[in-house]
């Protein structure tokens, strides 16, 4: 592995992260600025605490650490997501928090794999 973007739970939370922004523009200007703001950053967070676990990968509990913070997120971009769709009510954001859930289990997997089997490389 050469880098953070051939981590298929890095792809994955970039793609889902860039759909977030496209929906969440559609949201009414002030929910643009308040609860759409708060999913955008929360989806970011997850994305940016992999990136930030990888650049640590060579101390275990560090990067383990930094996943798990990723994982927090996303559970809170999940929560924005249901309480959105309960506002406003756009399928869009449904179809979102199931993939959030898909990968969920698989940042879940990565980190037991990293329990498991971690052998820092260069």
């Amino acid at each position: 592995m050469k880098s953070y973007r051939d981590l298929g739970v890095y792809q994955k939370s970039y793609e889902l992260s860039r759909e977030i922004h496209t929906v969440t523009i559609k949201l009414p200007k002030y929910e643009m600025f308040e609860l759409g703001s708060q999913v955008r950053r929360s989806s970011q967070s997850i994305r940016s605490n992999i990136v930030e676990g990888y650049g640590r990968r060579y101390y275990k509990q560090e990067y383990i650490r930094f996943l798990y913070i990723a994982y927090a997120s996303l559970l809170e971009t999940i929560s924005h997501l249901e309480m959105l769709f309960d506002l406003y009510k756009f399928p869009e954001l449904i179809k979102l928090r199931d993939q959030y859930i898909i990968l969920g289990k698989q940042l879940h997997r990565f980190i037991q794999s990293i329990y498991i089997n971690h052998k820092p490389t260069i």
